[in-house]
């Protein structure tokens, strides 16, 4: 007798079922609390892209949370405080795409 294990089959994208290459339960701002800004960022088309902004903005220091939006080119952004916006862009910048400013 052996056991069997299914994993989900993923759609959409290579990095997960909903086409997004972050867990989408890890940016709930309602959960972490402080400061949330919506951002416009043009260049998106897809899950990689979503990860490269994410991983990018990731790294700024205070950000405790990211998720972008290939469809809408919108990246929400949960901080401890409000961030520079040249911070957001350079970071957008580096990972290849073009902030257009805060949606």
């Amino acid at each position: 007798m052996t056991a069997e294990t299914q994993l989900p089959q993923a759609t959409g994208s290579c990095c997960s079922p909903s086409g997004s290459c972050h867990d989408d339960a890890s940016a709930d701002a309602t959960t972490q609390g402080g400061v949330t800004t919506v951002y416009q960022v043009t260049g998106m088309t897809c899950g990689h892209c979503e990860g490269a902004v994410s991983a990018e903005i990731s790294e700024i220091e205070g950000v405790t949370s990211v998720k972008a939006v290939a469809s809408t080119g919108q990246v929400t952004v949960t901080s401890r405080a409000p961030l520079a916006e040249e911070a957001v862009r350079a970071a957008v910048d580096e990972a290849g795409y073009e902030l257009a400013g805060q949606a």
